[in-house]
């Protein structure tokens, strides 16, 4: 049987480096607008989790789907747990998978979120499913704010990290990228309806702490991440100067092979 799917916007009004970001205005629409046409594209059934009534009243605005969310979620994954529990309960549907797409990428393509939907439609056993991004530029390898990869023979991924992984032994630097295949994690998440639930109780972990990534948390509580290969780079907005030259370079260009 086909997995029910469901997208969660998780969506804060506050953020250190752009206040109002959901709410910033895009070329003539706001920001999270443009997320949610684009992910309603690939799934049915698409709500936005917010704790701001701002970000509420804008979506019910433009005809969107919202949920109110506690201030006091920890992730965009706990808030999608607590979501995802109030949206069955109030509408009585059921949802096997729950995809989470990050509120700051309006140029999310449609077909990124259909290949994460692949695993779970493939294998009823699928926990966790992720996409990744071959590194084709030296640049991003070794750039730390880019989290790498490592994968086993089925594609799940074995550990992130920050750093390169794995180092390309007696060999330089500038030379990992021809002698070994490296990916990017792209921060987009399917899971389980059930496996997300498991994942929001859990306490942070060691791995996660010393890298600064979430889903350590998961492997290291034993959980199994899919990974499914994109070739489209996310495009996320993080602060005013990000939104200007993007503008300024013209929108279209960001939705075009989508």
């Amino acid at each position: 049987m086909t997995p029910k799917f469901i997208a969660i916007i998780p969506s804060r009004y506050g953020s250190s480096r752009f206040a109002g970001k959901p709410l910033a205005d895009i070329a003539g629409k706001l920001m999270i607008q443009r997320v949610y046409e684009q992910v309603i594209q690939a799934v049915d059934e698409v709500w936005v989790a917010t704790d701001d009534e701002r970000i509420a009243e804008a979506v019910r605005k433009f005809g969107g789907n919202v949920v109110m969310t506690s201030v006091d979620c920890r992730s965009g994954t706990d808030r999608c747990a607590e979501a995802v529990g109030k949206i069955m309960s109030e509408t009585g549907k059921i949802f096997d998978v729950v995809i989470n797409v990050q509120g700051d990428e309006p140029f999310i393509k449609p077909a990124q979120i259909r290949i994460l939907q692949k695993p779970f439609v493939a294998d009823e056993e699928t926990e966790i499913a992720t996409l990744i991004q071959q590194i084709r530029q030296t640049e991003v390898l070794l750039n730390p704010a880019e989290a790498k990869v490592a994968l086993d023979i089925h594609g799940n991924a074995i550990f992130f990290s920050r750093l390169p992984i794995p180092m390309v032994f007696k060999s330089e630097q500038a030379e990992w990228l021809k002698n070994f295949d490296y990916y990017c994690h792209v921060g987009i998440y399917a899971y389980r309806t059930d496996v997300l639930e498991k994942l929001s109780k859990l306490q942070e972990g060691l791995l996660e702490k010393a890298e600064s990534l979430e889903q350590l948390r998961w492997l290291e509580n034993g959980y199994r991440i899919k990974t499914e290969v994109t070739d489209h780079a996310t495009v996320g907005i993080d602060t005013p100067e990000d939104l200007k030259r993007i503008v300024a370079e013209g929108i279209e260009k960001y939705y075009a092979g989508g």
